[in-house]
């Protein structure tokens, strides 16, 4: 043991080791989203992983069960404020920044290179927003590079039983997204196209992919049992919600989202990789950037292929750039250029003071579907107007005689609104919310509901379903999305058929 301390001691005291800055960049990370994590409210998503979290089974429609078994035991030990609730995630963002400098090392990058590589995945604008929020993004993020991490190390010729990690990576990072698989094919391909074939012909990578078949076949189960609800709801996002990019825009988004800054230092990646024994990744790379331009994909979702890259571009530089003055300069730019961008993806600014500072830049963000936009981005509109909308519900609640409270059920048009009800509304004493918006379609109705809150929606619509619809309230959220501001508030009486009979109805899967 002792031998083993003095071996590690030599090794971290090495001059080529950067584990010590690359901690402190992780660690910054850290400090940065924690310090603003109350700036806005609850992101809309979050509320649906809560409430997902309620639910637990192996699958939801929109996406695999992992994030909302986090969701859940996280919030059992630590309760369901801001902070507890996105520290998860702002974990996996410090794990990130730690890979993307362990990767750097594992290809023989020194100090220097292992900070870039670092402070690339610490400026990145879309890393700053996903790691700040619940999602399943920062977890997708983490277990991408988890796997490379681990290609790396088996290519650079380590214990090839390492295959028996990667599948248990891969099957716990399927369980959380489903790009999982394209991270696995990319990889799949790349093995098939390079020297690293032979790995095909020992057991342990074919040990691997069965520990991952056997962690995702409970969620494959699932869908089969629900009749491949994913697969119906890409199927409407595709077709109605997000916007199509042409390979040379979706090429352009990769270039914005991941910093333009960090631009020449991960297509340097992507070429030294080529040319070097670890060129399963940069086909893992091309892959997967292949495969989403065919589905009409957002451009984020290619985000957790980018830690490889900037781990080999900053080995590649550091071999091509010899004079310290200009390594220094080089991070001093990438750091100044984080400091700019920053503000568009992580909330430190106020709004007034965001949307002064976007208008000096000049600059316009698409959130990638084709909602209508108010004033701010969908990524910062949807942490807006919980509060105000669950107070108007909770009035209109409070307007109902005792005995109507009694029998009363609240609808939410998307899973944003019952989910905002589901976790905010306990302060209000009021009931869980129903929606046909995703899973909460399969959740099911308000069986006991008489008399039936409606968020939002139109007055003849309703009356499809009720005899008596009145509008009992308006809801005013100012800075939220405009298709959820001004939104009127129904109180619905006398079903015309059973709940069974009109629940089909609700259902949209997008």
């Amino acid at each position: 043991m002792s031998s083993d301390v003095a071996s590690y001691r030599r090794d971290y005291q090495n001059p080529r080791d950067g584990r010590g800055i690359v901690a402190l960049i992780a660690l910054l990370s850290t400090v940065l989203h924690l310090i603003r994590v109350n700036a806005y409210g609850w992101f809309r998503d979050e509320l649906y992983y809560l409430a997902c979290g309620e639910h637990l089974d192996f699958g939801y429609v929109d996406h695999p069960p992992l994030v909302a078994l986090i969701a859940r035991i996280n919030r059992e030990l630590f309760g369901d404020s801001l902070f507890a609730t996105r520290l998860p995630s702002v974990l996996a963002g410090m794990a990130v920044i730690w890979l993307c400098g362990s990767i750097a090392r594992e290809l023989g990058g020194g100090r220097w290179a292992q900070a870039m590589a670092a402070l690339c995945g610490l400026v990145a604008p879309t890393y700053l927003f996903t790691f700040h929020v619940l999602s399943m993004n920062s977890f997708d993020i983490l277990f991408w590079t988890l796997g490379a991490w681990v290609v790396v190390k088996i290519v650079k010729g380590g214990d090839p039983r390492l295959w028996l990690l990667f599948g248990l990576i891969c099957g716990l990072g399927l369980e959380n997204k489903h790009s999982m698989l394209f991270f696995g094919f990319g990889v799949f391909v790349g093995l098939l196209l390079t020297p690293e074939r032979r790995h095909f012909r020992q057991p342990w990578i074919w040990l691997g992919g069965a520990i991952a078949v056997l962690l995702f076949l409970p969620h494959v189960i699932w869908q089969v049992q629900h009749g491949w609800p994913t697969a119906e709801f890409v199927q409407n996002a595709t077709a109605h919600k997000n916007v199509a990019l042409s390979p040379l825009a979706f090429f352009g988004a990769q270039v914005k989202q991941m910093h333009p800054f960090t631009f020449p230092i991960w297509l340097a990646g992507l070429v030294w990789l080529f040319r070097s024994k670890y060129r399963v990744l940069a086909w893992m790379y091309v892959v997967a950037f292949l495969v989403l331009i065919t589905q009409a994909s957002k451009a984020y979702y290619l985000s957790p292929a980018y830690p490889a890259l900037f781990a080999a571009g900053a080995t590649a530089l550091e071999s091509w750039i010899r004079r310290p003055v200009l390594r220094a300069l080089l991070a001093v730019l990438l750091v100044a250029g984080g400091a700019l961008t920053a503000p568009l993806t992580l909330p430190i600014l106020s709004v007034e003071q965001w949307n002064r500072y976007t208008h000096a830049l000049g600059i316009k963000i698409s959130a990638g579907e084709r909602h209508e936009m108010g004033a701010l981005p969908q990524y910062y509109a949807d942490m807006h107007g919980w509060e105000e909308m669950v107070a108007e519900v909770a009035r209109v609640y409070r307007s109902l005689p005792p005995g109507d409270q009694a029998k009363a059920g609240i609808y939410g048009q998307n899973y944003g609104e019952a989910g905002a009800v589901d976790l905010l509304g306990k302060k209000y004493g009021l009931p869980k919310a129903s929606s046909g918006h995703n899973s909460y379609f399969l959740w099911g109705p308000q069986t006991t509901a008489e008399v039936l809150i409606i968020i939002g929606g139109d007055a003849e619509d309703h009356r499809r379903a009720f005899r008596d619809v009145r509008q009992a309230g308006e809801i005013h959220c100012g800075l939220c999305m405009p298709y959820e501001n001004d939104q009127p508030v129904w109180i619905a009486r006398g079903r015309k058929a059973p709940v069974e009979q009109i629940w089909p109805m609700a259902k949209h899967y997008d």
